[in-house]
């Protein structure tokens, strides 16, 4: 009986998961293709001669106010499907306001819709947390960003090349999609939706944490909105590659990122990102704006930025665990990325009004990855006080139990670690808190503490990320001599 009750909750899960990314994947293609810097809507403002700016500058301004404030006003996850259900149809109803003539009512759609939107993608954090288990939400992050865009590819594709009210129509199917499987959501507020417990030890302020991942994600993302004011305009000419092959390197990153086809260090993979944006301006400028060039320059941007969507969708995703409310940490980490864009355009779009030179851009592009290269230690550090084992942080994790032993033992030998420090050590490198640790060697909290402070004075470090990133180059050292 028990076995059966364990094969029916697992089941049960596996049917949450699977409708909470059909879900959120349909809607995320018509927000991508329509809303958010979308094709349709750019190709409709065309065909009527319109300049969509000052549109897309209020739905972008919209989209992250929904972010940021849903964890305001949607506290279950109840709620967060009731959100759902009375939003998508809306959303078909703004949208359906298209096919009319430019109005003032295209203004309040596109702004409307945004700020729901925005609340959506929020809300959807209820069932990214009680749907995945702690520590496999990259695959599901990874299996949205996927299908996202690859649903969203066919929408361009159609508005572009058949009629931008045929990719219209089609986004509004993509909504309706979404409208159905969210009827088959499980309502209910389990224990899950409740608040996690955080980690111990050497605890890491969850706020200082996300803090500090919204300024790396802001500050990174300038470029996406660079990318969409000044890259973007400059290919439109090769519309028809333009609308299939945007979105393919951003795929194939998010793929690979999941599924690598050799072993990688995804940490690494964050500096090879920053190398492909720079690259990617400096391609800009000194290419031409022949096809060639555009898949040079588009498939090291996209790329890239692939690579970075999958890790703070996946920090993001574990980071639901410390918190009360998912929507609220959700929302607030992706409104950052939304700010970002809208800056980036901002600037973007003032360079290129004032005529400047083209290196320009190219230049605050490359200061951009200079400072996000000088943000990643300290957040990678950060990220790992509190997280443990994610696929993007962890170093240590990887080793086995028994090289993970080895190079514990060689290291105290070394430093002259005591036999009680080594296994000290040796937990704390397990990421077990100083009150577990206590329990397993039966001695007290501030005992823990002592010998804690012991080995780092004999190290020269001063914390617990020191220690794994000592271990770690001791394992990669050993790993080259072999």
């Amino acid at each position: 009986m028990a076995e059966g009750g364990r094969g029916g909750a697992l089941h049960a899960c596996l049917d949450e998961l699977q409708l909470s990314v059909i879900v959120h994947s349909l809607f995320s293609s018509w927000m991508l293709a329509f809303l958010f810097e979308g094709q349709i809507l750019y190709a409709l403002s065309d065909a009527f001669g319109l300049r969509p700016g000052r549109m897309l500058f209020g739905g972008i301004a919209a989209l992250f106010a929904g972010l940021l404030l849903c964890g305001f006003l949607i506290k279950t996850k109840k709620a967060a499907r009731r959100l759902f259900l009375c939003s998508y149809p809306f959303f078909i109803a703004a949208s359906a306001v298209f096919f009319l003539p430019p109005s003032v009512f295209w203004d309040l759609g596109v702004i409307t819709s945004s700020f729901l939107a925005g609340c959506c993608v929020a809300a959807w954090g209820f069932y990214f947390r009680s749907a995945t288990p702690k520590n496999d939400r990259m695959g599901t992050a990874a299996d949205v960003l996927i299908w996202s865009n690859v649903l969203m590819i066919p929408l361009n594709v159609a508005a572009i090349h058949l009629s931008p009210r045929i990719g219209l129509a089609l986004s509004m199917l993509m909504l309706l999609g979404a409208f159905l499987s969210a009827l088959r959501l499980p309502p209910d507020d389990d224990a899950d939706s409740g608040a996690a417990p955080t980690a111990g030890g050497e605890p890491a302020s969850l706020a200082g944490s996300l803090a500090l991942l919204c300024l790396f994600i802001l500050v990174i993302t300038v470029n996406s909105g660079l990318m969409y004011q000044v890259i973007n305009p400059a290919f439109a000419h090769h519309a028809s590659l333009t609308s299939w092959y945007w979105a393919i390197p951003y795929i194939v990153a998010v793929y690979l990122m999941k599924n690598p086809a050799f072993k990688m260090n995804r940490n690494y993979m964050l500096y090879v990102a920053l190398a492909m944006i720079g690259f990617s301006f400096i391609a800009f400028v000194f290419l031409d704006r022949s096809a060639t060039s555009y898949l040079v320059v588009n498939t090291l941007m996209l790329g890239a930025c692939g690579i970075y969507d999958l890790f703070w969708w996946s920090v993001l995703g574990e980071m639901l665990d410390y918190c009360e409310n998912p929507a609220s940490v959700f929302g607030i980490g992706l409104s950052a990325n939304v700010l970002g864009v809208l800056l980036g355009g901002l600037i973007g779009k003032a360079v290129s009004s004032a005529q400047t030179q083209a290196l320009n851009p190219t230049l605050l592009a490359l200061a951009v990855v200079c400072v996000t290269l000088a943000l990643l230690p300290p957040l990678h550090r950060r990220l790992c006080s509190l997280l443990k084992d994610h696929a993007y942080l962890a170093m240590f994790s990887e080793i086995s139990p028994w090289e993970q032993s080895r190079l514990v033992r060689e290291l105290a030998a070394y430093e002259g670690l005591s036999e009680r420090e080594r296994q000290v050590a040796s937990l704390l490198l397990q990421r077990k808190t100083y009150k577990m640790i206590g329990e397993e060697l039966f001695i007290s909290e501030n005992t823990v503490k002592y010998y804690v402070k012991n080995i780092y004075s004999k190290l020269g470090i001063r914390s617990r990320e020191e220690l794994i990133d000592m271990v770690s180059a001791t394992a990669g050292v050993a790993s080259q001599g072999r």
